[in-house]
């Protein structure tokens, strides 16, 4: 066993969010806890990984444990570069030997620019460099809070690839439900302060929670059924008062004061919109470019009333772009957007910056509608609220004691307060609970409008996407019919197609050498007499440049410069050798034909 955590308890105010809980890590454990949003997970991570104390119960480990701790919401030094703030927590003797592995993994989660100051960066940017901290620390556990936020579909492909092989602990928050099918080998359920295991990835452990709750309505029925049986008897009021009475009234009272079994309250969503005509949004030729780079290239789609549309593509590619020249918040360097005189526009972004954190909750929602017209009638902004489980001592608080989940839902609430009809959703999965995040796809569905959702969530995107729009790093828009799924079969399949046809081609171009390949020209007899120098001489400067990286301790702009120069030869070297190769076999084979 690595790290257990016994009768764990913490209160809030007057919020018990932890109730006697207990979680037992051992080595090769990959525990995913999940729950409604301001249950307590993030404060339950914040206590393995001992960065909050409990206020009952007991955490030991064993001796000498290494934690590895990613925050949801990550402190950093803004006057840190990038790579210093990566290898901050490590002892000095470990940074040179890390610092390329450091640089490595950085590269896979989009970060390039190593000497950028971390008071630069995006929050989306910020969560990457701080995943890479805790991923690069040596560590025996990790306990990891919302891992996948902020990374694109590759970067979650890497990042399941990386904790599979990890042989420690793994303790994480995360609501990307195909992360919680791959990675996890138990699910934690953490609920009105109790924790309920299974010992299953997220498809089972939905199987077996259904199983867990049939068995409790069954019994709660039988419980019933029992207490009514034994009341009438109590109302007949039995003469005897003998024993067994006495035993049978003093069972029942026991019957009677067990608890029936609770459940988390759930969002409650309905449809509401304003009336939209025929004239949604239509895209002409847009174009968009950030300086010498062009992110959009010559894009054109008419939004239809009915639309699902899920746009993916790498960080930084230009997707929320895209979303805001859709949303008119983005002007398009050329053509144009036309946007229909009934269009009413929900726009949920990712930063949730128009949430105010000195206002209360009930006056936030309030301010934008005293009450709204939904399918199941009209709701004060207080019912509402009580709808998205913000109660009426939360509906007092202040917006900044929220956690990051409940700040996301009642930014949901604000832009749903709206009566928008063309919902437009930058990625909204981040932050939401898997319980919100189903009622949400739920309500997509019934939307009467259209809905354009920027997403890195495969199964969001499989629930609600129709057809698939990939900004690709060069501008260019592909559209793909279908949901995620759909997409990925046919991009693989059209990767294949084009591996084929380069694959084709220089056999072709090899083919085509081989047959005029019987001598050699005066450029390759003289590249063949010095091609053994160049490859030594080649040898020798990245020797150099491994030399050089080695003293460089603390100019790290001097040893960038160096793994780039260091790449360059090696890419140099590389091809040579594959050059040295084709010389020495067509010498090989004019010999054989001069021998003849």
């Amino acid at each position: 066993m690595l790290l257990s955590a016994e009768n764990i308890s913490k209160n809030y105010g007057m919020k018990q969010l932890l109730d006697g809980v207990s979680v037992y890590l051992n080595e090769g454990d990959r525990i995913g806890i999940i729950g409604i949003n301001g249950t307590g997970k993030s404060t339950l991570l914040k206590i393995l990984a001992g960065t909050v104390h409990p206020d009952s119960g007991n955490i030991s480990s064993k001796p000498n444990l290494q934690i590895s701790y990613l925050p949801q919401d990550p402190e950093m030094n803004g006057e840190f570069t990038v790579i210093e703030q990566v290898l901050a927590d490590m002892p000095s003797e470990y940074r040179e030997i890390r610092d390329y592995e450091a640089r490595s993994m950085l590269n896979k989660l989009g970060i390039t620019d190593f000497s950028a100051k971390i008071s630069t960066l995006s929050g989306g940017q910020r969560k990457r460099v701080a995943l890479a901290s805790a991923l690069i620390h040596p560590a025996d556990v990790l306990v990891l809070d919302e891992p996948t936020n902020h990374l694109d579909s590759e970067m979650v492909t890497w990042l399941e690839n990386r904790l599979n092989k990890f042989s420690g602990g793994i303790v994480m928050i995360t609501h990307d439900r195909y992360f919680l099918e791959r990675v996890v080998t138990r699910i934690t359920e953490l609920s009105r302060g109790k924790l309920y295991t299974y010992e299953a990835n997220f498809s089972k452990y939905l199987e077996l929670k259904s199983q867990r709750e049939e068995m409790a309505e069954a019994s709660e029925r039988k419980r019933q059924s029992v207490l009514r049986r034994e009341y009438q008897w109590i109302m007949r009021a039995a003469r005897a008062r003998g024993t067994k009475s006495k035993d049978r009234i003093e069972r029942y009272h026991a019957l009677k004061e067990q608890s029936a079994p609770e459940y988390d309250d759930t969002v409650k969503i309905s449809a509401l919109s304003s009336r939209l005509g025929k004239k949604t949004i239509e895209l002409k030729n847009v174009s968009k470019s950030y300086g010498s780079r062009k992110v959009i290239d010559d894009f054109s789609y008419n939004v239809l009333r009915n639309d699902r549309i899920g746009i993916i593509g790498h960080n930084g590619a230009g997707k929320s772009t895209l979303l805001n020249m859709i949303a008119g918040r983005i002007k398009p360097d050329s053509g144009e957007v036309e946007t229909g005189e009934t269009v009413k526009t929900g726009y949920f972004t990712q930063t949730s910056s128009e949430l105010d954190p000195d206002k209360k909750v009930f006056d936030f929602i309030h301010d934008i509608s005293d009450s709204v017209k939904t399918s199941e009638g009209t709701f004060s902004a207080s019912q509402m609220l009580e709808r998205f489980l913000f109660y009426p001592d939360l509906q007092q608080s202040m917006i900044g004691r929220l956690s990051g989940g409940e700040k996301r839902r009642l930014y949901l609430l604000s832009i749903l307060m709206e009566a928008p009809n063309v919902l437009l959703l930058d990625e909204p999965t981040n932050d939401l609970d898997i319980e919100t995040l189903r009622i949400l796809e739920d309500y997509i569905e019934e939307f009467p409008g259209a809905v354009i959702s920027v997403s890195h969530d495969r199964y969001y995107l499989d629930k609600t996407a129709e057809s698939i729009f990939e900004v690709e790093d060069n501008g260019h828009v592909s559209c793909y019919t279908g949901n995620y799924s759909d997409y990925a079969e046919k991009a693989a399949e059209k990767k294949k197609t084009e591996k084929e046809t380069v694959r084709t081609a220089n056999s072709q171009s090899e083919n085509a050498k081989k047959q005029h390949a019987l001598k050699f020209s005066f450029k390759e007899q003289r590249e063949y007499e010095t091609i053994d120098a160049d490859i030594e001489n080649l040898e020798n400067q990245i020797a150099e440049c491994e030399r050089k990286m080695a003293l460089q301790t603390s100019d790290y702009v001097k040893l960038q410069e160096l793994m780039d120069k260091k790449a360059k030869l090696e890419e140099e070297l590389e091809n040579k050798t594959e050059r040295w190769i084709y010389l020495n076999d067509l010498a090989d084979r004019i010999n054989a034909e001069k021998n003849r």
